[in-house]
């Protein structure tokens, strides 16, 4: 137990001069103090040297007793908190260091440190969003909140009291926020997260009241509406709000879910349930929740469609869903579905490549991107595709086709543009190379791992029965049994898969009651 208080001291621990170098920069430094990270980095100088600390707690032995374990996992929470301070240091170094290197160069000061915090997220395997924070966090740590940043390297307070701290005193001149990150200096510890933002805030509008409006009304603009994948075929739908207008959408929801329940429901629902239902109708304008008129795409196998197969589906952007989850989602009556072959290579499962003279990526080949690469391509980046990329810029002579074409969100894609950035690529993987030479790689899943285990248990042979497909089919419109027996025929070929797409209108424009097919 011994080892890992002195493993933290020897990463972030100072002497009491330390406290007073970091009180002094309050009203008169910009910079972070030179004492503070002498004494930090005094006795480690080299990454090296970091690897072998790393290397050495992670062979440390399992605790024996359970003092020793709690007692150790006290310590290691305070080291994480070290190590947050350090890479923060760090992260404000890196940006000083590029933006001096390319000031020499003559570059524009409004371009200089742009994908500073890409490279940041690369490093510490987070997406490119969280990139930007992390830089502006280290930089009001180091600049602006040496109170703060004390107690973070102290291990006194997680990366998550500091960001709280951070975030509710953004908009405040640098005065006031470090009159706030001293007032606040005794509370760091012993106070959670909600409350410590809480109690900066109430600190922050006291001291700039004019300014604490402002921030009010550039709030407001911010306000959204996001999704985000959940565990068992559900999501999240987060709404960002004003306050009053939350909290009237909310009791109204409250108000209706209650008197449901309270006079019976008929399905047995919950008054959660029924808030979720009532959020649904009302948003889409539907008399009840299931089968609104959106497209949803959806992947799965024809075995899974058609024979009872129990590989999950997939949803692009999202994530699996079970098997008869998505064959319920496709025998919906009220939904309209149309149905696209996807061809797969027999051995990778990756998709068949196409390719394309046009300058814009056409839309069924922008399609195919995003079906094979599900979000953001970018290590660690799981943001909605937005832009279909060129690898090797049309400029350049890079074709517009399938092995030079990678889905990528528009930060990473604007990202991409900046000096010393370099992507490599084919459709089994891409690899970014940041200016400083580190290469970060993210292979590309085949369509058919994310929904078999492995690529040994999927059929190397699909033979779906006809009576099995008019079963699973049926309740479709007679007009439609030619074009059911063609798919099922078609379906009896090796390695062939489904995109089932729902639907509000019929673009096509048949005529046709019932379900839509197309192939």
């Amino acid at each position: 137990m011994e080892e890992l208080p002195c493993i933290a001291s020897t990463l972030g621990s100072a002497d009491a001069d330390v406290g007073d170098a970091c009180a002094s920069t309050r009203s008169t430094r910009s910079e972070p103090p030179a004492e503070v990270t002498g004494t930090l980095f005094g006795q480690v100088k080299s990454s090296e040297q970091l690897t072998e600390i790393r290397e050495t707690l992670a062979g440390m032995a399992s605790a024996g007793t359970e003092v020793e374990a709690i007692d150790r996992i006290r310590v290691l929470e305070s080291l994480k908190a070290t190590c947050a301070a350090l890479q923060a240091r760090e992260a404000v170094a890196l940006d000083r260091l590029r933006r001096t290197r390319e000031s020499a160069e003559g570059m524009p000061a409004d371009q200089q440190g742009r994908g500073v915090g890409d490279e940041v997220a690369l490093a510490r395997r987070e997406p490119a969003q969280r990139g930007g924070r992390h830089i502006g966090l280290a930089r009001a740590l180091c600049h602006e909140m040496p109170h703060t940043l004390r107690a973070l390297t102290d291990g006194e307070i997680s990366e998550e009291h500091a960001t709280a701290m951070a975030r509710e005193t953004a908009w405040l001149p640098v005065e006031h926020r470090r009159t706030v990150d001293a007032l606040m200096s005794c509370r760091l510890g012993p106070i959670g997260v909600k409350k410590l933002a809480a109690e900066a805030r109430a600190h922050a509008q006291r001291l700039d009241q004019e300014s604490a409006v402002a921030q009010l009304e550039r709030c407001r603009t911010e306000r959204r509406v996001s999704v985000r994948p959940a565990t068992g075929g559900m999501a999240y739908l987060t709404a960002l709000l004003p306050m009053p207008q939350a909290v009237a959408v909310y009791a109204n929801l409250h108000r209706d879910a209650s008197t449901a329940v309270g006079v019976g429901d008929e399905a047995g629902r919950t008054r959660d349930q029924i808030m979720a239902d009532l959020l649904v109708e009302r948003a889409t304008g539907q008399s009840s929740a299931p089968a609104i008129p959106t497209e949803i795409h959806l992947v799965m196998t024809d075995a899974s469609l058609l024979d009872g197969d129990p590989t999950s589906g997939w949803l692009p952007g999202q994530g699996p869903i079970p098997a008869e989850q998505a064959r319920q989602m496709v025998a919906d009556p009220e939904a309209e579905v149309f149905l696209r072959r996807l061809f797969t290579a027999p051995e990778s499962g990756q998709l068949v490549a196409m390719d394309s003279k046009a300058r814009v990526f056409p839309p069924l080949l922008r399609r195919m991107l995003v079906l094979r690469d599900d979000v953001c391509r970018t290590p660690w980046c799981e943001a909605p595709i937005r832009h279909a990329d060129h690898v090797k810029p049309h400029s350049e002579g890079g074709p517009t086709g399938f092995n030079n074409g990678s889905g990528l969100c528009a930060r990473c894609n604007y990202t991409k543009q900046n000096a010393g950035w370099r992507h490599e690529a084919t459709p089994d993987g891409l690899d970014v190379i940041t200016p400083t030479g580190h290469r970060y790689g993210n292979r590309t899943s085949p369509l058919l791992s994310r929904m078999y285990r492995s690529r040994h248990e999927r059929p190397r042979h699909s033979s779906v029965p006809e009576a099995r497909a008019a079963a699973v089919l049926s309740g479709w419109n007679t007009a439609r049994t030619l074009a059911r027996l063609s798919m099922a025929a078609a379906l009896s070929g090796p390695d062939h898969r489904l995109e089932l797409r729902g639907v509000g209108s019929n673009p096509t424009g048949h005529d046709f009651s019932g379900r839509r097919l197309r192939f």
